[in-house]
C-alpha cells in the first residue's frame, strides 16, 4: 500500500465523517503502523494537493489538511460503493454517452480510465455506457478539454445480456471468488481481542484491498448478474470483517487526532 493511497483510504473511510481535515503531524502517526514512513506521507500530501484533493489549513494542533469539495464528492461516491449504499433502484434505463474524438492520446486514456473508474464500459467505438449517471463526468471530460453527448435509453431486449456484452462478468465473478479465498486466509489470524493499533492495521488492508474493485466493478444492480454472483459472497464477507474491525480502528484513530497521540 502506497502512501497516496493510504491517505485516500483514511481520509475517506474515517477523516471525512471528522470534518474532513487534520494535521500533518497526526496523518504520520496514523500510518505508521501501515510501514508507510513520514517522508513518503509528507510526499503524497502535495501531491494531492497539486491534484486538487487536499488543501492547507491551519488546525489548532498545527498545520494540516482538508478535503476540497472535488475530493468530499469522490470520496462520498466511493463509500456508497464500497459500502453499498446510498445506491436507488435501477429504474431499468442505461445512461449513454457518446464521446467525441480525443486527438491527444494520454488525455484519451486518462479520460477512458476515468469512465472505467465511475462505473462506465466501453460498448463499441466512443459509445460508453453505464446503469447509473456519475457526477464525476462533467469534471472529467472538462479537466481534457474533450466533450460528450449524454442520453438516457431504455434497452429493447435482455438487459443481462447487454451487461454480459460490455462488462467481464465471469472475470469479474473470478476476481472476487480469489479475493474471498486469499482474504478469509489471511484475516483469519487476527485475534478477536486484538489491539486498536492492530484492528487498524488489518481494517486498512481489508478496505484497501476491496476498494480496488471499484476500477473493476461498477456496483450493477443484482438484476442484472448471474445466479450464485460470487461478488455476493465476497461483499458479505466484507461487511462482517470492516464492522467487527470498526470499533478498534476508530479508537485509534481518535487516539491519533489527540495532541500527542500515540498509535
Amino acid at each position: 500500500m502506497n502512501a497516496r493511497s493510504a491517505l485516500f483510504d483514511v481520509y475517506g473511510d474515517h477523516l471525512r465523517s471528522r470534518g474532513g481535515a487534520a494535521p500533518v503531524a497526526a496523518l504520520v502517526r496514523m500510518l505508521a503502523p501501515l510501514e508507510i514512513a513520514a517522508p513518503a506521507v509528507r510526499t503524497a500530501i502535495s501531491r494531492m494537493v497539486r491534484q486538487r484533493w487536499l488543501t492547507p489549513v491551519q488546525l489548532s494542533q498545527g498545520a494540516g489538511y482538508r478535503l476540497t469539495p472535488r475530493a468530499e464528492q469522490r470520496l462520498a461516491d466511493a463509500a456508497n460503493r464500497i459500502y453499498r449504499s446510498g445506491l436507488a433502484p435501477w429504474d431499468h434505463r442505461w445512461h449513454l454517452l457518446v464521446i467525441d474524438h480525443i486527438a491527444d492520446r494520454a488525455a484519451r486514456e486518462r479520460v477512458r480510465g476515468g469512465l472505467i473508474y465511475l462505473g462506465y464500459a466501453l460498448l463499441r467505438d466512443d459509445t460508453w455506457i453505464s446503469p447509473r449517471a456519475s457526477r464525476e463526468v462533467d469534471a472529467l471530460l472538462e479537466n481534457e478539454a474533450a466533450r460528450g453527448q449524454r442520453f438516457w435509453a431504455e434497452h429493447d431486449g435482455d438487459d443481462a445480456a447487454l451487461t454480459a456484452t460490455a462488462w467481464d462478468l465471469e472475470g469479474l465473478g473470478r476476481a472476487y471468488a480469489r479475493w474471498l479465498h486469499d482474504t478469509r486466509h489471511w484475516i483469519g489470524g487476527t485475534r478477536a481481542d486484538c489491539s486498536d493499533r492492530e484492528a487498524f492495521v488489518v481494517r486498512s488492508r481489508l478496505v484497501h484491498e476491496w476498494r480496488k474493485f471499484l476500477f473493476k466493478d461498477p456496483g450493477l444492480p443484482h438484476e442484472l448478474l448471474p445466479e450464485n454472483w460470487p461478488g455476493a459472497a465476497a461483499a458479505a464477507f466484507f461487511d462482517a470483517e470492516a464492522a467487527r474491525l470498526l470499533p478498534g480502528t476508530e479508537r485509534y484513530v481518535d487516539d491519533c487526532l489527540q495532541p500527542n497521540g500515540e498509535p
